[in-house]
């Protein structure tokens, strides 16, 4: 008995101590997860009549205190309804490229007859693009107007700290690893280049929205892309096909800085960032958008103005 009890005191601080360490250890993993983010929320999804969801949303969105800036309809029953409000731009005033956080994008999709409705994780994105604050605020009056059911867009969501250092894999580009489009010299010949180039719908490309940030010479332009591999259409039927779907990636944009320079974030990064659990082979993967990375920027150097098409190659790398 003496022998047994002398036993039990040997073995078990050791063992509780492993047993704690196991317990703070999965304690810790859950409190990792639960603080994860993921790209987009699931307001709603219900059947009923599209048009009317639209109008519905609109009218949520600016009771709301949010300005409806545009709204683009990729592909048939999807309509991308694109918002701002004082919060987002005096955010995205207050980094070098804080214009990608000028705006948030709420999506109506027909899905097999059920109308979702979703939109961007604004504290997400935010983290993604290096703002200033952490957009809770904005997420708060986006789930107050439109509802929250879900996170979706990752299964087990990134970090914040992992979506500051984002990049999709190894080689691949980081948020301040943009593509430089076109150079003008002054903001306003870039500005006049732009719009020239959009209105002529060069590359097949035109504009949805813009924003001029405030107190400072930046504008973001979203841009809607029609030919070949750089088609919206054509790169979503390719990689947007979960049950929910995350319509809401688009439209892509182009940022205009004070010195006449226009930038377009990588496709690689871009795309990436909406879909971070998109294999790269497989069915519904990046090997099926492959020429896209190319597609987009030769698209886009065309709608920034610039000379001539752009000859140089970005891409997925296998």
């Amino acid at each position: 008995m003496c022998k047994f009890s002398l036993t039990r005191l040997l073995i078990r601080p050791a063992a509780s101590r492993l047993f704690l360490s196991a317990l703070l250890l999965i304690a810790g993993l859950s409190v990792a997860n639960a603080e994860n983010l993921k790209p987009f929320t699931l307001a709603d999804a219900a059947t009923g009549d599209f048009a009317q969801t639209v109008k519905d949303t609109k009218a949520k969105l600016t009771k709301a205190g949010f300005e409806v800036l545009g709204e683009y309809s990729p592909y048939d029953k999807a309509d991308i309804i694109i918002v701002t409000n004082d919060t987002l731009k005096k955010n995205a005033a207050a980094t070098d490229f804080g214009g990608y956080g000028a705006v948030q994008r709420i999506a109506i999709t027909d899905v097999s007859g059920t109308i979702q409705v979703t939109y961007t994780n604004p504290v997400y994105m935010a983290a993604a693009y290096r703002l200033a604050s952490n957009l809770e605020s904005v997420a708060a009056d986006l789930k107050a107007a439109l509802g929250e059911q879900e996170a979706y867009g990752s299964k087990k969501g990134l970090s914040k700290d992992d979506l500051g250092d984002y990049h999709y894999m190894f080689g691949m580009p980081y948020f301040d690893e943009p593509s430089i489009l076109a150079d003008h010299g002054s903001y306003d010949k870039a500005m006049k280049a732009v719009k020239a180039a959009l209105d002529a719908k060069k590359g097949g490309v035109s504009k949805v929205f813009q924003v001029d940030i405030p107190g400072k010479k930046q504008t973001i332009i979203g841009v809607a892309m029609t030919q070949d591999m750089s088609s919206d259409a054509e790169i979503m039927k390719h990689i947007d096909s979960e049950a929910i779907r995350s319509t809401a990636h688009l439209p892509y944009e182009i940022l205009i800085d004070d010195k006449g320079k226009v930038y377009t974030l990588k496709a690689e990064f871009r795309i990436a960032i909406s879909f971070p659990d998109l294999p790269m082979m497989g069915d519904h993967s990046f090997k099926d958008i492959m020429s896209s990375p190319d597609a987009i920027k030769k698209a886009l150097t065309l709608a920034a103005g610039a000379a001539g098409e752009d000859k140089s190659s970005d891409g997925f790398d296998f």
